[in-house]
């Protein structure tokens, strides 16, 4: 198929056939709904795991059952760590001892914020997009009202994204802080990492990145890009679970200054000593404030051990390619039924999923997710096609972008 061409059905069930990682998506348990025709959400949701279910089975009934409180000795004590450093060696880019699983994303991106801007005292400002995502720009909001500093907006477009330039022309002698998505939610569009980082330091700030859309999707080079810290989730294309753990990425040079704003007994030097004062544990796992979440870090060590053995390279470039064939046969099916394509054409620009514009987004995401193409809307007006390489086919997509013309053309007329 070139990228000319439109393909048909049969050449989407040859590169099915031809795939690579088509033997992945046996590792995933079936969907069980038949009126489902395309799962296209896995940037929001993945799909279980088959693999899931049996370390949630052996530590429910083994573990949990058998050894019970013994467990917390026996290992679960150092999954945040041992599952952080697996996933900074498999998806991140980053060395052992940076990464640990921990909280919600936005539990962890309150803490990596509060750290860096901590470690910037004299300095007055934040500086984050228009356009981040609203769980971020509510953070920074709170934080930058409770620490007394101000918000610098980047007027971020939804389709380009933030770049460099806009970058640079932000950050000065005040600036502290800068954090950013590094994959957009709305469009996909991958934000310059290396540059901007370079640009930040060189202005004395510190950045602090959301991962949530890049972590398991995009190859990640936080340790190579000199990122400070980075926060993310991993029930999207890590398929880890709803509401399983978070990660948390900070950099080693800053580790014996980092000055976190939860505290708590998992992240002080001996958690047992049951101390009057609290003294941080060295290295990353300061990072922590509670009891570990066993039963989702179950979630977090398949959807690693699944990322590890297909490999993130070949994951980029299945996506590239499911990418590309969705704006093709958008361009030609659904651009003349007045949709649009917001998400950027260029592929070393673009993460994981396409975004489609239209008047009656909204109307017509209702009605597809009806008709069993389950996609997700963003208001005001986008549909985003999550395509995950690991569980979605090329024919899959096929068929949902054909009933996405069908329904659009029925409900139009």
């Amino acid at each position: 198929m070139t990228t000319s061409s439109l393909p048909s059905l049969r050449e989407a069930e040859d590169l099915d056939r031809s795939d690579e990682l088509a033997l992945f998506r046996e590792r995933f348990l079936p969907i069980e709904d038949a009126d489902v025709v395309a799962y296209l959400d896995g940037n929001s949701l993945g799909r279980p795991l088959r693999r899931t279910l049996e370390l949630l089975r052996d530590l429910v009934t083994e573990q949990w059952a058998t050894r019970l409180i013994r467990g917390w000795q026996d290992g679960w004590l150092e999954q945040p760590e041992r599952l952080g450093d697996a996933l900074g060696a498999v998806a991140l880019g980053a060395a052992k001892g940076q990464v640990v699983l921990a909280d919600s994303t936005t539990v962890c991106l309150y803490k990596a914020l509060s750290a860096a801007a901590a470690l910037r005292p004299d300095r007055t400002e934040l500086v984050t997009d228009t356009d981040n995502f609203p769980t971020d720009r509510y953070v920074v909001e709170a934080m930058a009202q409770d620490l007394g500093l101000t918000v610098r907006w980047i007027a971020s477009d939804p389709v380009a994204g933030v770049t460099a330039e806009q970058v640079a022309a932000e950050v000065g002698t005040e600036t502290a802080v800068v954090t950013l998505s590094h994959v957009a939610y709305r469009s996909a569009f991958i934000a310059d990492m290396a540059r901007i980082n370079s640009l930040v330091h060189e202005a004395g700030g510190l950045t602090v990145w959301d991962l949530c859309h890049s972590a398991g999707s995009i190859p990640v080079r936080l340790d190579a890009d000199g990122t400070d810290f980075a926060v993310g989730c991993t029930y999207k294309f890590l398929n880890a679970g709803p509401g399983a753990p978070a990660f948390l990425f900070a950099r080693t040079e800053h580790h014996e200054r980092l000055r976190q704003p939860i505290p708590g007994w998992m992240s002080a030097g001996d958690r047992f000593a049951m101390a009057p004062a609290f003294t941080p544990a060295p290295g990353i796992r300061r990072m922590l404030s509670g009891t570990p979440a066993i039963t989702g870090l179950a979630g977090v060590a398949a959807g690693v051990e699944l990322l590890e053995e297909a490999g993130i390279e070949r994951v980029r470039a299945k996506s590239l390619a499911l990418t590309r064939m969705a704006i093709t046969l958008c361009d030609a099916w659904l651009v003349p039924l007045g949709f649009g394509v917001s998400s950027p054409r260029e592929d070393e620009r673009r993460a994981g999923h396409v975004t489609l514009s239209h008047p009656r987004a909204e109307e017509l995401a209702e009605l597809l997710i009806s008709k069993g193409v389950i996609i997700d809307f963003r208001a005001p007006d986008g549909i985003r096609l999550g395509l995950s390489p690991l569980s979605t086919s090329f024919s899959e997509l096929w068929s949902a972008l054909d009933r996405t013309r069908t329904l659009t053309r029925e409900a139009l007329s």
